[in-house]
């Protein structure tokens, strides 16, 4: 997947442009067209909605680059099941933009249950990379960024319900 990670790398900065432009014609709404309570609501959740995008996007640009590190075939195993967790983050994240999209509620509440299943992922992540730092200590450093890497996956998620408001 090599290919795919340089892909995500280089439209992080696609990423930030786009937030950069979206909150500057949200701010121009606001200004010149003075929008009612309810529009306005929506104006600040489309804000703060970017800004976590945003954040999620620098994890998915974190992730790619420790994805392109050189694994050892045993290293590699343990990538499969933060493969596997990011894959089920990325669900949600598309889940989540799609309930906002269509102002379903009972979908966002759908993904807001999700959260419980990554935080095990997660939990089971931290474990399998410990006992494998314990058994390989010269593999510290490498597994250090594959545990950040989950921790950033797990903290994506905790955002994901602000996207909806």
């Amino acid at each position: 997947f090599p290919s795919h990670d340089i892909h995500i790398i280089a439209n992080d900065l696609l990423v930030n442009d786009w937030e950069i432009k979206i909150d500057a014609e949200c701010t121009r709404i606001i200004a010149k067209r003075q929008p009612a309570a309810s529009d306005l609501r929506l104006i600040l959740t489309i804000i703060r909605a970017i800004s976590d995008l945003e954040r999620i996007g620098d994890e998915a640009e974190r992730i790619a680059k420790v994805a392109l590190e050189s694994f050892s075939s045993a290293q590699q195993d343990l990538l499969v099941n933060l493969e596997n967790m990011g894959r089920h983050v990325a669900q949600m994240l598309h889940d989540v933009l799609d309930a906002f999209a269509r102002m379903d509620v009972e979908a966002a509440l759908a993904v807001y249950k999700e959260d419980k299943k990554v935080d095990r992922e997660y939990e089971a992540i931290t474990r399998q990379l410990m006992t494998y730092m314990m058994e390989d200590p010269r593999s510290i450093p490498k597994i250090m960024n594959v545990l950040w890497n989950a921790l950033g996956l797990s903290l994506s998620v905790s955002l994901l319900p602000a996207i909806c408001g």
